[in-house]
């Protein structure tokens, strides 16, 4: 049975957390550049006070527990984020890609561009594994893996080619990142991350139902379930011909004063 406590409100909460936390770094990252430093100190500090959260939630299995975890993940999401989209974590590669390179060579030229970055990533999601591995509550450790599964996904799937290229939350800085881009086009490789998108979220629905009603395990696996939909959403996006202005233009104003 469907609850509000343990379903609906943790699908909303997630949902709203996604897109003004998205937006929020959005316009961190294309202010002035000389502001970039104090917004990396300032996400640093909320990185921190992320990891103390999850560290204090995840021995608790509540309610309050399952929320606290799904902030603090974000929290160190979004200075991952805002480390590489101000460009002082990107890769040792900080060029475009040569015309000329094709296969192997264009790979490890797109690789070395982000390299650094994905390395960040992942160390902190196997800390975060390693931190909770006995906790009652895993959720936070479960959404950063999540959330990096579903960007690597998307960046493999726009490194291959998609229809949309919409890149208005690209920085200026960074636009030598889109010599990386594949061709647009549509291939299955795109169906196939959507599709399983689709499935890992059925899964965790199917979860979320069969826990007991307003339960902190419905809950979690109910926010786990909003952040895989919205990576179906976000591969689906790839695939339609819709801006990233549409969604958090409110949060471009560099972009605006310059059209």
């Amino acid at each position: 049975m469907v609850s509000w406590t343990g379903h609906v409100l943790p699908v909303l909460a997630t949902i709203l957390i996604w897109f003004f936390a998205t937006g929020l770094v959005a316009w961190l990252d294309n202010r002035a550049r000389h502001t970039f430093a104090h917004s990396l100190l300032l996400a640093g500090c909320a990185a921190i006070g992320g990891i103390v959260i999850i560290a204090l939630a995840m021995q608790h299995a509540t309610l309050l527990g399952v929320y606290a975890s799904l902030a603090g993940a974000i929290l160190i999401w979004a200075w991952h984020e805002i480390s590489f989209l101000t460009g002082v974590v990107t890769g040792p590669r900080r060029e475009p890609c040569p015309p000329g390179a094709h296969g192997w060579q264009r790979f490890s030229h797109a690789v070395a561009a982000v390299a650094w970055h994905e390395v960040a990533l992942a160390l902190s999601a196997a800390g975060l594994i390693w931190m909770s591995r006995d906790a009652p509550n895993q959720v936070g450790a479960m959404a950063f893996a999540l959330l990096l599964a579903m960007r690597l996904s998307t960046k493999i799937a726009i490194f291959l080619g998609v229809p949309n290229m919409s890149t208005d939350i690209l920085p200026p800085h960074l636009g030598y990142l889109k010599s990386y881009f594949g061709k647009p086009r549509l291939g299955l490789e795109l169906y196939a991350a959507i599709a399983a998108c689709l499935a890992l979220a059925a899964w965790l629905a199917a979860i979320a139902l069969a826990a007991p009603a307003n339960s902190a395990d419905a809950a979690g696996a109910s926010l786990l379930f909003a952040l895989a939909a919205l990576g179906a959403l976000e591969h689906l996006f790839l695939a339609l011909p819709l801006r990233d202005g549409a969604l958090w233009g409110w949060a471009l104003p560099t972009r605006h004063a310059a059209n």
